[in-house]
Parts: C-alpha cells; structure tokens; sequence
C-alpha cells in the first residue's frame, strides 16, 4: 500500500511540475491588449514597415504580438520579394523601417515599437516619441 502511495504521490508531483512549467513556458512578458487596430493602423501611417521572413522566429514573434491586427501593419516578406529588401538594406530579421528613415533590427516588441513611432498602444494613452 506504501508503494502505491509514493507512486500516486509521485505521478501527482510530475503533473503538477508540468503544468506550472508549461504556464511560465508559454507565459508572454508583452502586456495582453485587446485589440492593437488603432496601433498598428498608425504604425502603418506613419510609414512604419516590417521586412522579414517566414521562417524566421523572431520576425513570426513580432507579427505574433499584433495578433489580428498584423492585418494592418505593412510587412514584406523578403523570400518573395528579395528586391524590396536588398533596395531598403535590410541586414537581418526582423527590421523594422520607419517613414523618417529610422531603422530597427531585431524584435522590437510593441512598447518599443510605441516608444519610437509615437503611435499610442492604447488610443486613450499619449506618448511622446523617442528623441531622434
């Protein structure tokens, strides 16, 4: 009966383990918004653009992190059209490029992205963007 008991107690401790690693694992540091639409429409007003490519993981992170509204946001994708990037000199993925020229490489995540385009994440907040 002890043995059974250590092997139940056992079995519980694993699955318990599991499910609290997996919680931390797919935990996202990024603050959940419900909807980035406005966000991400300003972004793209301003002339922001995000070059990358499909199998990179960090360009599907970013995207990842607008949810539906990467809808919205101006991407190229550099496996189908190279030229766009060669012409724009993009280096690596993601870059972000901003209409006044500025350029971003690597994931940015979007209060970076807020903090640099001015564009507030949340249309009742204001944010000043960062000095150039």
């Amino acid at each position: 009966m002890r043995d059974k008991n250590i092997k139940i107690f056992t079995v519980l401790v694993f699955a318990v383990s599991i499910v609290v690693l997996g919680f931390f694992v797919s935990r996202n540091d990024e603050p959940a918004y419900a909807s980035l639409d406005e966000f991400a429409q300003c972004l793209s007003e301003q002339g922001a653009t995000l070059y990358g490519a499909y199998w990179c993981p960090h360009c599907q992170n970013e995207k990842k992190s607008f949810g539906d509204s990467i809808r919205y946001i101006n991407y190229v994708e550099c496996t189908e059209e190279p030229g766009r990037c060669t012409e724009a000199q993009v280096r690596g993925y993601p870059t972000w490029i901003f209409g006044n020229g500025k350029k971003l490489e690597g994931e940015q995540g979007l209060e970076r992205l807020s903090l640099e385009s001015g564009c507030p994440i949340n249309p009742s907040v204001e944010i000043s963007p960062l000095p150039q």
